[in-house]
């Protein structure tokens, strides 16, 4: 068997043809290289395969057939990856830059169990919208523990890097925000937690929790409970609440 990758990126996509050659490009141009790419289709109907087979020879691993759902598709990536570290970049999504990689090696402590930034949001015209930590109430925590999600999830999905021996299954249970009990659960089982202080990716924005955006809310209500308890959830969300306001309030002020 080969040598270990340092890191398995993997993208999950179904029906994604129009973003899915943006990211494939994002990643296969890296100046980093020591990574192995893997692609998880749901069973795509559309350009998607003929896309796939078109950078076949960059892929360490595919497989197009039908899931349950994303995260199920997500579980499968996990399952067939080697890597040492995993990072999810799922279709629409790219790293930030083509040294973003060589960036994280470089000037990141080696041997931590995670490691995180912010994300850059843009458009399907390709517009930058801004920074994740701007453009929406979730500041990014200088220091990141799991009750740093005590207010909803801080830290972008797509740019959260963690150790792949220590990351669980996706919760299946929580068809819409299992992402977020995700990102709790890695970090509750983590140690060493890295701020790169940097952009890791740029983030599509309308995607998946965007068209789901009512079942979202109220699933991740659900995983908030589960894990830091009934009252306190309540109390959380309502500041919660109050933080929407006040952040939309100063944005419309031009603060």
């Amino acid at each position: 068997m080969s040598e270990q990758p340092l890191l398995s990126i993997i993208t999950v996509t179904y029906n994604a043809d129009a973003v899915l050659t943006a990211t494939i490009q994002s990643i296969i141009n890296q100046t980093f290289t020591n990574y192995e790419y893997l692609i998880i289709d749901g069973g795509s109907t559309d350009e998607t395969l003929n896309i796939i087979r078109r950078y076949e020879h960059h892929l360490s691993y595919w497989i197009s057939e039908p899931d349950k759902g994303l995260y199920d598709a997500m579980n499968k990536g996990l399952k067939a990856a080697r890597g040492k570290y995993i990072w999810f970049m799922n279709a629409g999504d790219k790293i930030y830059d083509k040294d973003t990689l060589a960036y994280i090696a470089e000037s990141s402590p080696a041997n931590a169990d995670i490691y995180y930034g912010d994300a850059l949001f843009y458009d399907a015209a390709n517009n930058d919208l801004g920074l994740r930590s701007e453009v929406t109430p979730h500041a990014l925590p200088s220091v990141l523990t799991w009750k740093s999600f005590r207010y909803g999830m801080v830290v972008c999905h797509q740019s959260f890097i963690m150790r792949r021996d220590l990351a669980p299954l996706y919760d299946l249970s929580h068809p819409y925000s299992s992402d977020i009990d995700w990102e709790i659960r890695c970090l509750k089982a983590s140690k060493e937690i890295i701020n790169t202080q940097a952009v890791l990716s740029r983030y599509l924005t309308g995607g998946f929790s965007r068209k789901n955006h009512g079942k979202s809310l109220k699933d991740r209500y659900l995983v908030l409970q589960k894990h830091f308890g009934v009252i306190s959830n309540i109390f959380n969300h309502i500041w919660i609440t109050l933080r929407g306001i006040l952040f939309v309030l100063k944005r419309r002020r031009g603060y």
